[in-house]
């Protein structure tokens, strides 16, 4: 049993919505390389496309997005040119390419960009690619910016899931964190997209911001059950004020504490759970009947840069400033400053940043990390196999998830002819990460250098 949770708890890991992670990216990888990466895809390899808009109305104390903010129409307008230009660049460099299973639109608020762009965008990759029918289209709002009109262009672009940004709905919390969002504005905003023929919504949760208590996690919860959204993300907040400078706009003397955090999270989990939603890795939540807790059941459910997902495509392609990409030869990320990004794209070359080739060690732990992180249990064997290793190639790890095991977050089942297996246990799975940390060849370095510093794991 587990004696004291908070240790565990306060530990920093990194989310692993990638593996190996974003700080180990490097310039090495190249346009050229992410061309020749490009090139080599096939009809086999379905498709995920990636659409990043950095423009919010204003920015949220607690945003930890690569965004600004803007009031003016022509930014916006120069935006949606140019990546205009970066879809038909990268086009250009696909000879063969499977359907487009899945495309996401997320920022910043991407529906700031101008209707007609937004429906221009939608056809232009439609003219490019194949898009497969049953398709899942979905986009990042801002309730506060929903309206008919609004829903009515989403739905001739043919989105069809949108992602509500609602975090909590307690007054007092939505001044501290500079996002001032009435119940009744989301419940309108809802209520707008589902009349357009939007009904798969998601909505975006948080706990550990400032003036949080049980009483107004509870009404938040309760607030957002009674809008019935297809699935729920509770996020942990992620005080990184030396990565956001914004983020000092908050009083971390009004932050939660540890135990308090730890409590916050789980009474909402189980406020959740209680009502009938699936808990879903660390931090999703889906209806029993929505395609996410489905993916769950069959083993189907995946993970990326946009977190917990049913998107069956097998290669991500991102398009706009900062935007990463996923390719079966490795990461790339864009340019993340707006003037670089659009000034390369202008040259006609691919506006890449650094990446990361991915070895065959590399993509045997991105393997066992997205197992225990989705489905929180990994035969080590067979994937271990797969490579060419065994499991005792992987003693470190199988040595960090023994201590996990002495406090009941883990199973580790050592079995004769060098197998193992390990699950995460039901008290473990709020930690989950910290079982795909165990895995992480990179992480020890880059914690003692400095080279990357991560949120805490619960």
């Amino acid at each position: 049993m587990m004696k004291d949770p908070i240790p565990h708890a306060l530990r920093n890991v990194p989310r692993y919505t990638s593996y190996p992670t974003a700080p180990h990216f490097h310039a090495g990888v190249t346009g050229e390389t992410y061309a020749g990466w490009l090139a080599d895809l096939t009809p086999d390899d379905s498709l995920s496309l990636y659409l990043h808009v950095p423009f919010c109305r204003e920015l949220c104390h607690y945003c930890g997005c690569h965004t600004k903010a803007t009031r003016r129409e022509a930014p916006l307008k120069s935006y949606a040119a140019t990546l205009a230009r970066e879809i038909m660049l990268v086009g250009e460099h696909l000879r063969g390419s499977g359907p487009v299973r899945h495309i996401h639109w997320g920022g910043g608020t991407p529906s700031l960009l101008p209707k007609d762009s937004l429906i221009e965008l939608t056809g232009l990759m439609r003219v490019l690619l194949d898009f497969a029918p049953d398709m899942e289209h979905a986009i990042e709002l801002d309730p506060r910016l929903v309206t008919p009109e609004l829903a009515a262009t989403l739905a001739t672009m043919g989105v069809n899931r949108a992602s509500l940004g609602v975090q909590d709905f307690d007054p007092e919390v939505q001044k501290a964190i500079g996002r001032i969002q009435p119940f009744d504005v989301v419940a309108r905003a809802t209520a707008d997209l589902r009349a357009a023929g939007i009904g798969d919504l998601n909505f975006d949760l948080m706990y550990g911001l400032p003036g949080q208590s049980p009483d107004t996690i509870l009404d938040s919860v309760e607030k957002t059950l009674s809008l019935a959204p297809g699935r729920i993300a509770l996020f942990g907040y992620a005080h990184v004020p030396w990565m956001r400078k914004h983020q000092r706009l908050i009083d971390e003397a009004a932050l939660p504490g540890p135990a308090e955090r730890l409590s916050l999270a789980e009474l909402a989990r189980r406020e959740l759970q209680d009502a009938g939603y699936i808990a879903i890795g660390l931090d999703h939540f889906a209806r029993p009947d929505d395609s996410m807790a489905i993916a769950l059941a069959n083993g189907s459910l995946k993970r990326n840069f946009q977190g917990y997902t049913t998107d069956q495509g097998e290669q991500l392609i991102g398009f706009g400033v900062s935007s990463i990409g996923r390719l079966s030869a490795g990461y790339i990320q864009n340019q993340t400053d707006v003037g670089n990004w659009q000034r390369s794209i202008e040259a006609g070359k691919l506006p890449v940043s650094k990446g990361l080739a991915l070895s065959a060690d590399d993509r045997m732990r991105a393997r066992i990390i997205e197992d225990l992180m989705t489905n929180y249990a990994c035969d080590l064997t067979p994937v271990c196999q797969e490579f060419g290793h065994t499991p005792q190639d992987l003693a470190d790890a199988l040595r960090a998830l023994e201590e996990l095991a002495a406090d009941g977050l883990v199973r580790l089942d050592r079995g004769a002819n060098d197998n193992a297996k390990v699950e995460v246990t039901e008290a473990g799975r709020p930690y989950v990460r910290l079982a795909a940390a165990a895995f992480d060849a990179y992480l020890a370095d880059s914690q003692a250098s400095g080279k990357a510093r991560h949120s805490a794991a619960v």
